[in-house]
């Protein structure tokens, strides 16, 4: 199985890239949702070092409600418009945040968790959910982690059958 490993900042990009190959791999012709967002938390968590939190909230009756992921129990439902997550999914666009205590309604799900980052999880117009890494490091993500978990955000909404 992959592990995570140290990368430098240069490497970045290039650590995005064979981490979508990855991912693409893993999933081949799957097209079940549940099986592939499993996967794509347990790849991001292993793969990407010093988080302490992967996983996916998926648009559920105009909210976000937990999906898959790997670290310590989580938020069942947040707000669209709410904390990280919710703002991300409102707005349709990543959130990057170096210190999440400076966020205007961060909710804590993990008290340890210092910065985050959040995609959107998009398919055409429609809103599917987010992408969610915590980590207990602040400013811990950057520009280039953005592009690299937009591109694993896409590649996993292409690739899935979101119908049920």
């Amino acid at each position: 199985m992959l592990a995570a490993t140290p990368r430098t900042a240069a490497a970045k990009p290039e650590a995005y890239r064979d981490l979508r190959q990855a991912l693409d791999g893993l999933i081949g012709d799957e097209r079940d949702w549940v099986a592939n967002a499993a996967n794509t938390a347990a790849l991001l968590f292993s793969w990407l070092p010093d988080l302490n939190w992967a996983g996916l909230y998926l648009m559920r009756g105009g909210e976000l409600v937990l999906g898959p992921f790997q670290g310590q129990p989580a938020c069942i439902r947040i707000a669209l418009g709410k904390g990280v997550c919710g703002t991300a999914a409102a707005e349709r666009r990543t959130q990057v945040v170096p210190d999440v205590h400076a966020f205007p309604g961060h909710i804590a799900c993990d008290a340890a968790s210092r910065s985050e980052l959040v995609v959107p999880l998009v398919l055409g117009e429609r809103l599917l959910g987010v992408v969610d890494l915590d980590s207990p490091s602040p400013g811990r993500f950057d520009a280039d982690d953005a592009a690299g978990v937009e591109a694993v955000a896409a590649l996993l909404a292409a690739r899935c059958d979101w119908t049920l």
